[in-house]
């Protein structure tokens, strides 16, 4: 197996699609040795921020000496983000090597368009079901992070968090960001229904921390950190603070980011001691690209990045913009709230370009459009056939925000960031779908 192979492997994965619950990821991680049980863990979880929140721990605890490991998604645009070590993105071969284990460990499994694999010896153990991309992917990290010794593993969430593949692990601290509406098919259609599933990281005794302030969100955390015995630290960023949120990562909402990983190294301070300089030197050095990244072209041009992809994204990219009315390029999914998006974003642009995104959930962009005009009258606005069309567009406007989808802002970085040059561009790997709505513990 090359490369190529192992991600066509995964590919094949994703005709399972989403689907909660943990007794596949469980099954997989029993078949690798549980490696889950020589690491420490960092489980983050909630609507917006809990990436940004993962990038700061992970660069204080590295400027504090450990060797850390980083599991995120989406990726924005090469696999291999998902799993780093010390910043480091897993390197082919070991996704070659780690995926052909997978396979063989999971050999119970059929995979789409991984051909015939052999009945298992113990066939008389109940088969759980073919896992998902994102569980094979989740215990492909935990074999990997145990492997290069990781003496501390910051770990997002999926989607929620109760069911989702992540919450196997027992973690030194539960942390969780916020709670918004989104995914409301999988999560439930209220606040407190996705406060819920969020709050299911939580566990017996283990301390948890949050941002949260809404009243009816906030009573659920609590009530479920009570039913737990899970002392619970309640965080609101103090502007007063000496310490400084990281100038990378611009926007007043990464300052309550900034007080939350700030939070958790208090909470954990008596397991891994962290110095006040070397919070301060990792939030100084801390980068997640893809939210409210600024970048200058040769021309001059300006151009904002902002992974905003549901309404509370929206209101944190509305609260950071600067003065003036840019151009504005958006790409939404359909399965999306981009009718209260556009609503929002389009009474502030002069010009709007509006361009599918590289997914089979892609919302059509003259029905953006159309929310736009409305939205906006006064504003030109545009469809366009694909991102780099838009660019050219506005190649001549001084300021452009792109926004609306991580999956546009992982084609825009492909496209602008130097960064992104040398990666693989395997973005459709973050295509999803499954059933909704399970209760499977």
């Amino acid at each position: 197996m090359n490369y190529g192979e192992a991600i066509r492997f995964l590919y094949g994965l994703q005709v399972f699609g989403a689907r909660p619950g943990l007794d596949t990821t469980r099954h997989l991680a029993a078949l690798a040795g549980n490696p889950q049980n020589q690491l420490r863990f960092i489980h983050v979880a909630g609507t917006n921020g809990k990436g940004s929140t993962c990038a700061m721990l992970e660069s204080i605890y590295r400027a504090a000496g450990l060797r850390v490991g980083l599991f995120t998604s989406p990726h924005l645009v090469s696999f291999r983000e998902r799993i780093q070590v010390n910043r480091q993105l897993i390197s082919e071969a070991d996704v070659v090597r780690l995926v052909s284990a997978g396979r063989e460990h999971g050999s119970e499994f059929r995979p789409a368009g991984c051909g015939t694999v052999p009945e298992p010896a113990n066939a008389g153990t109940p088969n759980p079901g073919d896992p998902t991309l994102f569980e094979f992917v989740t215990v492909m990290a935990l074999r990997y992070f145990a492997e290069q010794k990781c003496e501390l593993v910051i770990w997002e969430t999926g989607l929620g968090g109760r069911l989702d593949a992540t919450n196997i692990v027992t973690p030194l601290a539960s942390v969780i960001t916020n709670i918004a509406l989104d995914h409301q098919a999988w999560l439930g259609d209220t606040v407190a229904k996705i406060a819920a599933e969020k709050a299911g990281i939580i566990k017996p005794g283990i301390p948890a921390v949050t941002t949260e302030r809404d009243v009816e969100a906030l009573g659920v955390i609590e009530k479920v950190a009570q039913e737990n015995n899970a002392p619970l630290t309640r965080v609101e960023f103090n502007p007063a603070s000496s310490l400084q949120p990281p100038a990378s990562l611009s926007g007043p909402h990464q300052q309550t980011n900034a007080a939350l990983a700030i939070a958790t190294t208090e909470v954990l301070r008596s397991i891994i001691p962290v110095s006040e300089e070397q919070i301060a030197a990792g939030l100084a050095k801390v980068k997640w690209p893809g939210r409210l990244q600024l970048i200058t072209r040769p021309s001059g041009q300006r151009i904002l990045l902002d992974g905003a992809h549901n309404i509370a994204g929206v209101e944190t990219l509305l609260a950071a913009l600067p003065d003036g009315a840019p151009t504005l390029i958006l790409g939404m999914l359909d399965d999306k709230d981009w009718r209260v998006m556009c609503g929002m974003l389009a009474p502030l642009a002069k010009r709007i370009l509006l361009v599918p995104v590289d997914s089979a959930r892609t919302a059509k962009p003259i029905e953006l459009a159309a929310a736009c005009r409305a939205a906006n009258p006064q504003a030109d606005v545009r469809c366009a056939e694909n991102l780099p069309g838009a660019l050219a567009n506005a190649a001549n406007d001084a300021f452009v925000v792109i926004a609306g989808s991580l999956y546009l802002i992982g084609a825009a970085l492909a496209l602008l960031d130097p960064d992104f040059k040398d990666v693989g561009d395997e973005r459709n790997l973050n295509e999803w779908s499954g059933t909704a709505k399970t209760t499977s513990p």
